[in-house]
């Protein structure tokens, strides 16, 4: 397929997923498969994926630092964390955990963080205050991080959704700024993959600049939605995400 044909499928699917990942992560659900439908291999998908997303968040991480909606403190930390799980996750959590028990693990947790968030309905509405010093904070920001870089590494897909979630449970974040954080914390482990692909050629460079294009737009506007809209827009837009991954969990176990 030549490449201006692909980019009208690529385009309108990675402006979506910028759009949505800005907001509640998330967006690999959506951008990855347009790779993938357009007959790019596996590898040379996912490294072009990472480098476009990544310039993608680049936008939506400024929107939300403009905005102040961002603690660098916290989301540096948790970015360095993310850095190295992600590279145990990938290299070793893997061969320790099947790839079946994930999947029933995922399809038990996903239920489970919607009926919470449906429940608790105040979760990330306003912040926490919470008495913590600096180091304790970021101690757990960096455990968060890490945590989170291993299912990256493992699993992938939600993986700025559990991280907003996670400062919000943990740092008594609202969901906004969380949002914010993680933006910046992806942007940090994003752009270390970007590098890995784009040293190993697994990235179709031509589609690239038109892409990152739209993917910026969506993040920007999405960015710009949830700072508008406050940690409704944020909680709304985690629902979307969860059902996706249920989704597409479900159709790799059938499949």
């Amino acid at each position: 397929m030549e490449h201006w044909h692909m980019l009208m499928i690529i385009c309108p699917l990675v402006f979506l997923a910028g759009f949505v990942d800005s907001i509640a992560g998330g967006g690999g659900l959506i951008s990855l498969p347009a790779y993938l439908l357009v007959g790019l291999p596996a590898h040379m998908a996912a490294g072009t994926n990472k480098v476009v997303s990544s310039i993608g968040t680049s936008a939506s991480a400024f929107k939300y630092m403009k905005s102040g909606k961002v603690k660098l403190d916290i989301a540096l930390f948790a970015a360095v964390g993310a850095l190295a799980g992600g590279g145990l996750g990938s290299y070793f959590v893997v061969g320790w955990v099947s790839d079946s028990v994930l999947k029933t693990l995922m399809l038990i947790a996903l239920p489970a963080v919607a009926v919470f968030l449906a429940v608790k309905r105040d979760f990330g509405k306003e912040p926490e205050l919470r008495e913590m010093s600096k180091t304790r904070t970021r101690a757990l920001s960096v455990l968060i991080g890490f945590g989170i870089g291993c299912y990256d590494g493992v699993v992938g897909p939600g993986t700025g959704t559990f991280m907003i979630m996670a400062f919000t449970a943990v740092l008594g974040l609202d969901l906004l700024t969380s949002s914010g954080c993680a933006k910046v914390s992806n942007l940090a482990s994003n752009v270390a993959s970007s590098v890995v692909f784009l040293a190993h050629g697994q990235v179709l460079l031509p589609v690239v600049a038109p892409a990152a294009v739209c993917c910026m737009a969506g993040h920007y506007l999405g960015a710009r939605y949830a700072v508008r809209g406050g940690s409704g827009k944020v909680r709304a837009m985690i629902y979307v995400v969860l059902a996706l991954l249920f989704a597409r969990t479900i159709a790799e176990i059938v499949m």
